[in-house]
């Protein structure tokens, strides 16, 4: 299945560079791709679409893949974190929290001397802070459970949604307000090339991780007692497993804003085909969520072009229904029972 995948996901990407508002032809949009790829010589009239093609929508579908198999990976751990089907990687809060510094470059031109990493940078930097505030707070002298995390993690995120929600209606309106609603919701549109290696390295990073702990999460999702059993001292794993997800989540956060239920319906999703042997899930859910998510983005940009919509309403018009359909179907398998 993973094979499959992945030649459905360099088809993805393709079509992805191809489909736009602006219309190119296949054959040409190709040929723009193989004269990047090689330094190849372009035409007197390819300098438009060249431009179009290689510095705007083929790093947006690579940024689109990495970021989908980021949160596709960090559901599995988030999910295994906090041993609860429902969760996805926003349920810490660390998204919220990312949205403060974000909103505090879009809304108020915080850290300008930083010119265009200053969004990321100061993303990433709140959510690493949200990060510790939460881990603080739900920790507790008999370790940190999986309760105290979701619950510690649900209400700081109104506590941070409040904050960028003040930002917001104190700031003039207008273009930089409309900016920030769309980072809120997602948007792709920002993707450079300069952002796709240190998020690409990060999600990798983690994903490795993942991997070569599945039989540790195999044996956390069982139950703490379970765990300790079997050699996996639970705490620390816990512990390991938060940091991991927290960095994973911040960094995608930080380069394409809040994208919502890629995280949470991609496991689900796998593990009917799959199994729930994290290793196998992991193989395949990362793959899914790249596909997913460049085809979310494609729509975003074409269903209203050349208006562009924020892709997490596009993920979130696609997960509602299905979380709803997989409910009716077996919500056991959703909520453990």
């Amino acid at each position: 299945m993973a094979v499959g995948l992945t030649l459905v996901l360099a088809v993805s990407l393709a079509c992805g560079v191809t489909l736009g508002a602006t219309g190119l032809g296949r054959g040409q949009v190709l040929r723009l791709m193989w004269a990047g790829l090689s330094g190849g010589r372009l035409g007197s009239d390819d300098a438009g679409a060249y431009t179009i093609v290689w510095e705007i929508r083929f790093p947006r579908v690579v940024l689109a893949a990495v970021v989908g198999a980021g949160l596709a990976a960090v559901g599995v751990g988030v999910q295994a974190l906090v041993r609860n089907a429902l969760a996805d990687p926003f349920v810490l809060g660390i998204s919220s929290g990312a949205a403060v510094g974000a909103n505090a470059v879009i809304l108020f031109g915080a850290l300008a001397g930083l010119g265009v990493w200053a969004l990321s940078f100061s993303a990433f930097v709140s959510a690493l802070a949200a990060t510790v505030i939460v881990y603080a707070v739900a920790r507790s002298p008999l370790g940190l459970s999986p309760l105290r995390l979701v619950l510690t993690g649900t209400a700081l995120a109104y506590g941070f949604q409040a904050v960028t929600t003040v930002m917001v209606f104190g700031a003039e309106r207008g273009e930089a307000a409309r900016a920030a609603m769309m980072w809120l919701l997602g948007s792709l549109g920002g993707a450079t090339w300069s952002k796709i290696p240190p998020a690409a390295t990060t999600v990798l990073a983690g994903w490795v991780w993942l991997r070569l702990r599945a039989g540790a999460l195999d044996a956390l999702s069982m139950g703490d007692e379970t765990a300790a059993t079997l050699g996996v001292p639970p705490d620390r794993l816990r512990r390991e497993l938060f940091v991991v997800t927290a960095a994973v989540t911040g960094t995608v956060v930080a380069v394409s804003g809040a994208i919502g239920f890629v995280g949470l319906m991609v496991p689900h999703l796998v593990r009917m085909l799959v199994g729930a042997s994290h290793k196998r899930v992991l193989a395949v859910a990362p793959l899914a969520g790249a596909v997913l998510l460049v085809w979310a983005d494609v729509l975003s940009r074409v269903l209203l072009a050349p208006t562009e919509l924020p892709v997490g309403v596009v993920t979130a018009a696609l997960g509602v229904p299905a979380f709803l359909l997989l409910m009716r179907r077996g919500g056991h398998a959703l909520t453990g029972r």
